[in-house]
């Protein structure tokens, strides 16, 4: 398992070549990149700056991803998120998951980008023409997470 949080961009092909290793077990890669989107609840977004919680984030994130080991058969994974000033069309996260089997790594790879948009303690600041705002949580993640309840 490898987290990390950068303000450096990744090459996505990069760290997923890293994460297969060329291991023959593995028989499915399922990758998730985030980008910034210039329009954000219909307001323009000049440029995003994500603020956190050092070695708190580090460790929330290690245990989504120990949660989505235990509960799917997959052989690794990896989330990459980005903190800092990051511009539209920017690289904000990659949550890649290997496994044997798609159905898991599909199931895992969601399970993981949905959680941390609730749990991990990121905070996203927003430059718009009327000027900036911190952003609220919104309810669409609060629900794609319930989903996962046990």
């Amino acid at each position: 398992m490898v987290v990390r949080v950068q303000e450096a961009d990744f090459e996505v092909g990069a760290e997923l070549a890293a994460l297969r290793r060329d291991d023959p077990q593995i028989g499915a890669l399922t990758a998730f990149v985030g980008l910034v989107r210039e329009m954000n609840e219909g307001a323009g977004v000049s440029e995003m700056t994500l603020e956190h919680y050092p070695g708190m984030t580090e460790r929330v994130l290690e245990a989504i991803v120990g949660e989505a080991r235990r509960r799917w058969a997959v052989l690794d994974a990896l989330v990459i998120h980005r903190v800092g000033r990051l511009l539209p069309t920017d690289q904000i996260v990659l949550v890649a998951v290997v496994g044997v089997h798609r159905g898991e790594t599909f199931a895992a790879c969601q399970f993981i980008i949905d959680t941390l948009k609730t749990r991990a303690p990121f905070w996203k600041r927003e430059v718009t023409p009327a000027g900036g705002r911190w952003v609220d949580a919104r309810a669409a993640d609060d629900q794609a997470a319930e989903r996962w309840q046990e």
